[in-house]
């Protein structure tokens, strides 16, 4: 079995931007929803030793030989990132944004155990952490669409404007696209080919507004941030969309063996 290189390659090299990232920059505006990490008791190392873990896990993604190790490490990593947007939906249970958070990380942590299924020699295990990645990607494709829903114009203002016709037409657009792609996904219908259309979004989405908005305000850290994050979420719904493909041919042929 195996994931799509391409977004091994993406995943992997996001990782290894954010790590950068953060280590270059551990304040509250790089990552502003990991700051409970920070406020703990020797939160600023903490947090240096989870870049390190990520661009080091980053960096063994782009290896195929140390892939499986790479997935544990990268999986440990965000799901640590996921936990650590617990408190904050404690907190505020009504404001969307903590769990929009917390299913940004748990979409990465779903690409990690794709990367891991992918070099699983057992097929039952690797089918069965195949659903696992792809009911979990449909959670986080369904939380990106509610979160466009909640905040659907400051979505819009992300929008380059020159893209015809409108601002607010592509945010209801992509608002309905993750919708639509999280149904597919959890109902396992097309679900392959909605994760990849997912993928090819989120990207543009890296291209069309994060780059130019990198270009105009590349002193803000936030920025960079979000454009590693953009990038991880289209590598792990792109490696998933192909290990799911993946399991289905293996599992078709184990049974025509039988």
């Amino acid at each position: 079995m195996k994931t799509a290189l391409y977004g091994r390659i993406l995943f992997g090299a996001s990782a290894v931007l954010l790590g950068v990232v953060i280590l270059t920059w551990h304040d509250s505006d790089t990552y502003q929803h990991l700051r409970k990490i920070s406020s703990l008791p020797f939160g600023t190392i903490i947090m240096g030793f989870l870049a390190i873990a990520q661009i080091a896990g980053g960096l063994g993604m782009l290896v195929p030989r140390t892939v499986r190790l790479a997935s544990i490490v990268l999986g440990i990593v965000y799901a640590i990132f996921s936990l650590a947007c617990i408190p904050g939906m404690i907190a505020a249970p009504t404001a969307y944004v903590q769990y929009g958070s917390f299913f940004e990380e748990f979409c990465l942590v779903c690409g990690a155990i794709a990367a891991y299924a992918a070099s699983e020699p057992n097929a039952a295990r690797a089918a069965a952490l195949g659903r696992v990645a792809r009911i979990g990607l449909g959670l986080c494709a369904t939380s990106f669409a509610v979160a466009q829903k909640v905040y659907l114009h400051f979505t819009a203002t992300l929008v380059p404007t020159w893209i015809p016709p409108n601002q607010l037409f592509w945010a209801i657009l992509t608002t309905i696209a993750f919708a639509f792609a999280a149904v597919a996904i959890l109902i396992n219908f097309q679900a392959r080919l909605a994760m990849r259309l997912m993928a090819l979004m989120v990207a543009l989405f890296g291209v069309l507004v994060w780059i130019p908005i990198l270009i105009a305000h590349p002193e803000a850290h936030v920025n960079w941030a979000e454009f590693a994050l953009t990038f991880l979420i289209a590598g792990a719904a792109a490696m998933v969309a192909d290990l799911s493909w993946s399991v289905r041919d293996q599992s078709r042929g184990s049974q025509s063996t039988r």
